[in-house]
């Protein structure tokens, strides 16, 4: 089914991804969106970005075979992002990397649902739990994982590989943990509640 073009800035899928036509998106082939999820202006996703793997491929001998596309699981899905999650005007969101041997093996990047990706952010994590919100011009380095319900503050810069358990809140750079998410939070984005209505006012005039 191909893509309903909505009125002014945005694409919308027929799953309800809401696109801006002044995102760049790279290897598109690459990357899972769950529905519902917003992606602004200027925001990068890099999905051509993405583990080679020898059998990353269907099997030849048998065309029903599913391509990786349509396999999550499979080495050659860069970004996942799931239900009603929120890509802001100019953040990059790019796989997470190691060196091995000499070159630069890439890693999926999966973000959960109801996640906010807050303005000129950074993210290279290895994942980002459902309703975790990641602030204006913070950076999330390789391999780093959020936690559910965890917030990480604007401007924060979350070390490579560090761990971020669930609801609590960090800041600083390097970042480190400085509190926890309060009930209102939780109570706000269990629902879902909040990423719905930002979803919905997207495009509105």
């Amino acid at each position: 089914m191909p893509p309903k073009v909505a009125k002014g800035e945005y694409i919308e899928t027929d799953t309800g991804n809401k696109i801006s036509r002044r995102s760049q998106i790279h290897g598109t082939q690459h990357i899972i969106l769950g529905g519902k999820t917003v992606i602004q202006a200027e925001a990068v996703i890099r999905g051509d970005l993405y583990r080679l793997h020898s059998s990353a491929s269907g099997d030849p001998n048998n065309p029903a075979t599913p391509t990786p596309t349509t396999q999550p699981n499979t080495p050659s899905v860069a970004i996942t992002v799931g239900r009603y999650s929120y890509i802001s005007k100019a953040a990059i969101l790019r796989p997470p990397s190691r060196l091995h041997r000499g070159v630069h093996s890439f890693y999926p990047l999966k973000i959960g649902d109801h996640v906010f990706v807050g303005e000129s952010a950074v993210i290279e994590a290895a994942s980002l739990g459902n309703h975790v919100h990641v602030g204006a011009h913070a950076s999330v380095g390789s391999m780093a994982i959020i936690k559910d319900f965890s917030c990480v503050l604007d401007g924060a810069v979350v070390p490579p590989g560090m761990v971020v358990p669930s609801w609590c809140v960090v800041g600083g750079q390097p970042a480190r943990i400085v509190g926890e998410v309060g009930e209102g939070y939780g109570v706000e984005g269990a629902e879902g509640g909040l990423a719905r209505e930002r979803y919905r006012v997207v495009g509105k005039p």
